[in-house]
């Protein structure tokens, strides 16, 4: 189900419609709407997950909604809803000394480049906005849109330690891509494409045929790349441009209300892309673990959205078991050790391919 295939659907329903730009627009605009919603679905699950979570790790309760008067309702349910509501009515103050026009701009860009992520991101084996050519390159390279908004959210706030933040951001998500895209050049080798759907095809036949069970080196890969979308996504213990011991609130230090919800509900969206991505290039993406069983489109959506929430609990899982690591040691980890091993551990890929091809094939 892609744009194209939602083009001509309309356009057979509404035959007065067809040719016309008004077409063209409700094709692009349904689906727009749909990914919005789910990054707001998405956020609130997510938040009361997270909640839930660390209360568990920390052995208390959490949100639980108890006593008379207002609350939370039963398990505290309702949290993740009363939240978005405060924030929303919450004063949206813009410091005097900002630069107004790049201060109100940054987190639209941010909220933007988490959006159009989405559109190459295959649910199942027919549920995919536009399926593209070079679906994981697109969004890789979107990935990376996120570094000017984040830069201008601290130049413009004209705040010290949203500055530096920002400088921060900007550092870790570009040296953080180079391991992450080396990683996913393994996949790309291995599967022969670039195409999202084509790269899950190829780990048709069960759990035994995923990359990650490709060869010894393909779950090297898995590993580093995974590190890497933890840093780049700015989670603990990688969350230093908004550390809050050093930086009071990082590069969103002078956001407040709807602006600062922007962030907070592009950080989910942005971890829900790269867990996507992960899917499809590791875990069989919407492929059933057992071969020719529970294969059909509607389990297809339930295996693929079972493996993502599973890579995002652990990122919550990091969140609660490790400390934050210092500037240097950040970098340190990325340019020093994962860089070159990834170099070597993309060598040694190729050279079992190349080996077993000619033994076995």
């Amino acid at each position: 189900m892609t744009v194209d295939w939602l083009y001509n659907q309309i356009g057979e329903t509404f035959s007065f419609l067809q040719g016309s730009d008004i077409l063209f627009f409700i094709s692009a605009l349904l689906p727009s709407a749909i990914i919005i919603s789910l990054m707001a679905v998405n956020a609130i699950v997510m938040v009361y997950a997270e909640m839930k979570v660390s209360a568990f790790m920390q052995d208390r309760m959490g949100p639980m909604g108890q006593g008379p008067g207002l609350h939370a309702g039963k398990f505290g349910i309702l949290q993740p809803i009363a939240d978005p509501i405060k924030l929303l009515l919450k004063e949206d103050t813009i410091p005097t000394v900002a630069d107004k026009p790049l201060f109100v701009l940054a987190p639209f860009i941010i909220f933007v480049g988490a959006v159009i992520g989405f559109l190459a991101v295959p649910f199942n084996q027919d549920l995919i906005v536009v399926d593209l050519n070079i679906g994981i390159f697109y969004i890789m390279a979107v990935g990376s849109f996120a570094v000017i908004g984040l830069i201008l959210a601290g130049w413009s706030s004209n705040n010290k330690w949203s500055l530096y933040g920002g400088m921060r951001s900007a550092a870790q998500i570009i040296s953080y891509e180079i391991p992450a895209g080396l990683c996913v050049i393994t996949v790309i080798m291995l599967a022969g494409s670039l195409n999202m759907q084509e790269i899950i095809k190829y780990q048709n036949g069960g759990i035994s045929n995923w990359i990650i069970f490709d060869n010894p080196f393909s779950f090297i890969s898995f590993f580093i790349f995974f590190i890497c979308i933890v840093a780049e996504t700015n989670r603990t213990p990688f969350d230093i441009s908004e550390a809050e011991s050093e930086l009071v609130g990082g590069f969103h230090t002078e956001y407040s209300g709807f602006r600062w919800s922007m962030f907070f509900l592009s950080e989910y969206a942005n971890m829900l892309v790269v867990c996507f991505v992960a899917s499809a290039g590791f875990l069989g993406g919407w492929q059933s673990p057992f071969e020719g069983f529970m294969n059909t489109p509607l389990w297809g959506v339930f295996w693929m959205l079972s493996k993502v929430f599973s890579l995002m609990f652990v990122m919550m899982w990091f969140r609660w078991t490790f400390p934050r690591l210092r500037v240097d040691q950040l970098m340190y980890l990325c340019w020093k050790v994962f860089i070159p091993f990834c170099l070597a551990n993309l060598f040694f890929v190729s050279i079992w391919e190349l080996i077993w091809s000619l033994i076995f094939k």
